[in-house]
């Protein structure tokens, strides 16, 4: 995995899923068949795993055979098929309304974190791209941050908005003077002064969300920004290039979320038509006569 340039986040929960599997298996990797997976499925079932979860566990299963097949020589035969895979619904990009925004933020004080939440919901980073960003990835003059290594491996280039550069800078400004050039750190406890890992972002967001009593998340706000770029009439091609999708149709998902842009498409249209409508018939109603 890290030959293939996986990110470690990645390679983490690869490992992680893989042990699972192993320690439920009860007989040898190379006597695993396809009813040993399928009971396992049942078994991520009665956990209430959500299917995604469940696909992302028969993935893991399928590489490792896979790279016993290719790395070590093994001839054994996957006990994975594809039709294994859990059908998925394909629910729409949640967004968070204004309302619930400003009761979010409302709550933070500090600068560190308001920093962080800003950066995805302004510029649409992923929680792992706020975690690995560092100082040098920042250009104040042109106003835009270098993404390194974002999901797949992949670079690319975003921009902040004002509200967005003002928070970092008030943060920068009382940030901790260390070698370290990850620019988001831990401020107590005994990681105080080291990066922040993703989980502890993720804990931050969960301590905001219960206190303003809202139901936001660190992809929301990614979500959020993407919906008001199209509603404001963003093309969904610069919306791709921002967000780093490596497929238009992940983009695409967010014009049948955009409300706004759909209800001005049609009140113009509808709108058109019914004057041309009340024209027509004005012309064919015939004069009263007296």
């Amino acid at each position: 995995m890290k030959r293939r340039n996986y990110s470690a986040h990645t390679v983490k929960n690869y490992l992680n899923r893989l042990k699972l599997f192993l320690g439920w298996l009860p007989v040898p990797v190379e006597a695993a068949t396809s009813a040993y997976v399928k009971q396992y499925l049942d078994h991520l079932l009665e956990k209430h795993l959500a299917p995604k979860t469940i696909n992302e566990y028969l993935l893991v299963i399928r590489s490792f055979y896979r790279y016993l097949n290719e790395e070590e020589g093994r001839d054994v035969e996957s006990p994975t098929t594809r039709k294994m895979s859990l059908r998925m619904a394909k629910p729409l990009p949640r967004n968070v309304r204004q309302s619930e925004l400003d009761l979010f933020f409302s709550v933070i004080t500090n600068k560190r974190d308001r920093a962080m939440f800003m950066l995805m919901l302004r510029c649409g980073l992923r929680v792992e791209e706020v975690a690995n960003l560092e100082l040098g990835d920042i250009d104040y003059h042109c106003s835009q941050i270098m993404v390194r290594s974002g999901k797949g491996g992949k670079d690319r280039t975003t921009y902040f908005s004002t509200e967005a550069g003002s928070a970092l800078a008030a943060y920068l400004h009382i940030r901790p003077r260390t070698k370290n050039t990850r620019i988001f750190l831990a401020e107590k406890g005994t990681f105080r002064g080291k990066p922040l890992s993703v989980r502890g972002i993720q804990k931050r967001m969960e301590h905001y969300s219960r206190q303003s009593r809202t139901s936001i998340t660190c992809h929301r706000l990614r979500h959020t920004m993407a919906t008001q770029l199209l509603n404001g009439g963003a093309d969904i091609v610069t919306i791709q290039e921002l967000l780093g999708h490596s497929e238009i149709e992940l983009t695409m998902r967010y014009s049948r979320l955009s409300n706004l842009k759909t209800q001005h498409d049609y009140y113009r249209v509808m709108e058109r038509l019914e004057t041309q409508n009340d024209d027509t018939l004005a012309a064919e109603v015939p004069p009263i006569r007296n």
